[in-house]
């Protein structure tokens, strides 16, 4: 963090040198919690931070969370800014403006809704990351063309080989494109009264298996499972053709995500987990499901109650080799 403050006004683009003071704490989900919450914000009341101070949230998707939902609260709100350096930072969790923290009860269920002042991210950083976290963010992309774009999705299987590669043009396309269609959803419904339920795609099956496993499983591999799983459901469903959860899978796949269960897993404890998403009516577990490649299903304001044993049966598909059918 001081090594890159100190490059910003080293270069005269923050003009005057600002005063400014550093705060950390462990990379991932582990430190989403209130626990962390009340130890940064007790440290900028220590340190006597007012209303005209502004937050640098550096680091990847959980640090961006965790740092907006500080701004967010802190003194009724203070301006951030989003310097992503993850892929599933850059992709996904930079944009859109929610922030917040877990609970043992489930993922981002304590949070707020605290847009940033700007987001800031270099696709040339996503190099210098290790192949395990470079894939956390692809099941994002993936979701992206899913549910927005047929032309991205399909140029990102011809392109697999130049986006594992790391090419910075495949990079720069990956990231830009994602931005521009998570920021289009969001744009026209910000508060998520609508439309921009999308944007959960395979979130809720991914957060009730992130969570039952203690979060050893992490959000790219539980995203890309979620994934395979509402694209099955959503076969089941009839809503969408066959076919469509056998493609997600194969592109999931050629990216070096993964498409079954790598370990043993209860259902029920699963569907259990799944009853605290947000999105929940009336006691009944919503998902956004797919109805093709590019489009959602637009019934009960975007997302559709499934009865428990559909859901049952879609994560039955995990436990089969690379989520194809047999």
């Amino acid at each position: 963090m001081d090594d890159t403050v100190e490059a910003l006004q080293a270069s005269g683009k923050w003009g005057e040198p600002l005063p400014y003071e550093s705060l950390s704490f462990p990379s991932g989900e582990s430190s989403k919690t209130r626990d962390v919450w009340l130890r940064l914000t007790d440290v900028l009341l220590e340190r006597g931070f007012g209303r005209d101070s502004g937050l640098i949230a550096l680091g990847g998707g959980a640090t961006g969370d965790l740092a907006g939902f500080v701004a967010a609260t802190y003194m009724r709100g203070v301006p951030y800014l989003q310097v992503p350096t993850t892929l599933l930072a850059m992709a996904d969790a930079s944009v859109g403006g929610k922030t917040g923290v877990d609970t043992p009860a489930g993922k981002n269920l304590v949070g707020a809704f605290h847009p940033p002042a700007a987001v800031l991210a270099d696709p040339l950083v996503l190099e210098t990351l290790p192949d395990e976290i470079f894939r956390e963010g692809l099941a994002e992309t993936v979701k992206h063309g899913l549910i927005a774009d047929r032309d991205y999705f399909e140029w990102m299987e011809r392109h697999i080989s130049r986006i594992t590669r790391r090419e910075p043009e495949a990079l720069t396309h990956l990231v830009r494109r994602s931005i521009e269609i998570k920021a289009g959803v969001v744009e026209a419904d910000e508060r998520e009264q609508g439309r921009r339920a999308i944007l959960n795609a395979g979130h809720t099956v991914a957060h009730a298996l992130e969570r039952e496993s203690h979060y050893a499983l992490t959000h790219g591999p539980a995203v890309s499972l979620g994934l395979v799983v509402e694209s099955q459901i959503a076969e089941d469903l009839e809503i969408a053709a066959p076919g469509l959860r056998q493609r997600v899978s194969r592109l999931l796949a050629g990216l070096g995500l993964p498409t079954a269960s790598p370990r043993g897993f209860d259902a029920a404890s699963i569907i259990a987990a799944m009853h605290q998403d947000k999105k929940n009516r009336a006691g009944e577990i919503h998902l956004a499901l797919p109805v093709a490649i590019g489009q959602m299903h637009e019934a009960h304001g975007w997302t559709t109650p499934v009865k428990d044993d559909v859901i049952g049966a879609g994560l039955a598909v995990l436990r089969r080799a690379g989520g194809s059918s047999s």
